[in-house]
């Protein structure tokens, strides 16, 4: 009975401190950043114990079904079709793919609005390769995030991220005969593995850096009227005070209202950091396309 108390008190703790704490603290930082998988790594070893044991089996499933549920094992939402579709995509600088083949692949999703990052292209000549092979987007760039739409195109602007070289990237659209902000943007990541150096003062600075790159993101969404649409690869977990803030400044996490299964968008980490919120429109469905061009997988919604 022992460990199974155990085990469903410490996935309890955890999610608990990694959902309301997060990064405030190093530890608890950790709990947010940390692979959700982990968590359901020792149920297995938990659920044979007690079976034979044949003590605690109902604590042990109970341990069991929260980490899956924060994993978002059993995360399944009613899906239906939209009018507007919109994907986010890091493309890793093009490093895995042709300009011709990520054309190609994009082509048939038959979205309204693509949001890229890492898009300043590793060759030079890839960037207008690509356009060519994608007729009828218009395209905006800002450092290397690249907004690409077949929507009238209204304004474009852009504001520099803190702490680092790349820029958010605003465009404003005209959907359904009103306006429609999208944000797209590449947000700066936490170097947690710099705590087996036990480089913590790294930990800190890039953690500070992103709650400066947040607070831009905000101030854009605090500034912008009406309806607005903000994705990309934000290198944040779906947990924590970062992600508080960024879902209660532009609204609903496409994900969790219209997702199934745990997303994950970074396989390398098997975690979910891309993401789309959205104030003023209403997801649809939301899939998680399992391409391998990229150290990412492209994010493909649909909002009424």
């Amino acid at each position: 009975m022992t460990l199974a108390w155990i085990y469903l008190l410490l996935v309890a703790v955890s999610w608990a401190l990694a959902g309301a704490v997060g990064e405030r603290t190093v530890p608890t930082l950790l709990l947010a950043y940390a692979p959700p998988l982990l968590w359901l790594l020792p149920a297995p070893l938990v659920l044979a114990w007690t079976v034979w044991r044949r003590r605690g089996r109902r604590v042990a499933l109970a341990g069991t079904l929260l980490a899956a549920l924060g994993a978002g094992a059993l995360h399944w939402t009613p899906q239906s079709g939209g009018s507007l579709r919109v994907v986010t995509y890091n493309v890793l600088g093009g490093a895995r793919t042709t300009p011709q083949a990520l054309a190609s692949a994009l082509t048939p999703l038959d979205a309204d609005v693509i949001l890229l990052q890492e898009a300043r292209f590793l060759r030079p000549d890839f960037g207008a390769a690509f356009l060519a092979a994608l007729p009828g987007y218009r395209a905006r760039q800002a450092a290397e995030v690249m907004t690409l739409t077949r929507l009238p195109v209204l304004g474009t602007a852009s504001s520099p991220l803190p702490a680092n070289r790349r820029e958010v990237l605003v465009t404003r659209l005209r959907w359904q005969g009103e306006p429609l902000t999208v944000v797209n943007a590449h947000l700066g990541t936490v170097q947690v593995s710099s705590v087996l150096t036990g480089d913590l003062a790294r930990v800190r600075r890039t953690r500070n850096a992103r709650t400066a790159q947040v607070r831009v993101l905000q101030d854009i969404a605090a500034r912008t009227p009406g309806r607005v649409l903000l994705g990309g690869d934000l290198n944040t977990p779906p947990r924590g005070g970062l992600y508080r803030r960024l879902r209660t400044a532009y609204g609903l996490d496409a994900h969790s209202v219209a997702g199934r299964g745990p997303g994950w968008t970074f396989p390398g980490l098997y975690t979910r950091i891309d993401h789309q919120f959205a104030r003023g429109l209403t997801p649809t469905r939301s899939r998680v396309l399992p391409w391998t061009s990229s150290d990412h997988r492209p994010v493909l919604v649909e909002y009424r």
